[in-house]
């Protein structure tokens, strides 16, 4: 039977990658929702023109829009059907992109209710690649305190001979 944590891992991953598949596809097609596109077209806008320097190098409010959508959507695959090691890579791409997002809010003044789903979702990946570093860290702990103990065990041996 899998861990509790294991589950936990496996459920936050599968509903955060289909979570940020949907708001990536939304960013990058009208397909799903013309309004939720437009909505994100003007508010992508306001963030390039919030931030200058971006179109000094180059990079307009579409392509912004493209980048931060088509990671949001690639992390999201990845989160919801790679096993292994490229999840936390993932998600810790996809928490960057939601810091990016919290920024671009606050550049702006938006009100928190237009970037609460940011900060829910930051705070979620993070606890996701929290959990999912904790079982990693756990065993190397146990194995260091094992020698540990016999080491000490040894020590004691050749102190009573």
């Amino acid at each position: 039977m899998a861990s509790p944590r294991t589950i936990t891992i496996v459920a936050l991953s599968f509903a955060l990658g289909l979570f940020f598949v949907f708001m990536g596809t939304i960013k990058l097609t009208p397909r799903l929702s013309k309004d939720a596109y437009s909505e994100m077209k003007r508010a992508y806008k306001s963030y390039a023109k919030a931030l200058p320097g971006l179109k000094k190098i180059g990079i307009s409010s579409v392509l912004l829009r493209k980048i931060i959508g088509s990671l949001e959507v690639g992390c999201g695959m990845v989160l919801t059907l790679v096993p292994g090691r490229p999840k936390d890579v993932a998600n810790f791409l996809l928490l960057l992109v939601m810091l990016a997002v919290l920024f671009f809010h606050q550049l702006v003044g938006d009100p928190l209710k237009r970037y609460a789903h940011a900060l829910v979702f930051g705070i979620l990946l993070t606890c996701r690649l929290l959990i999912a570093r904790q079982s990693d860290d756990r065993p190397e702990r146990e194995d260091s305190r094992e020698e540990q103990h016999m080491n000490d065990q040894e020590k004691n041996k050749v102190k009573q001979s």
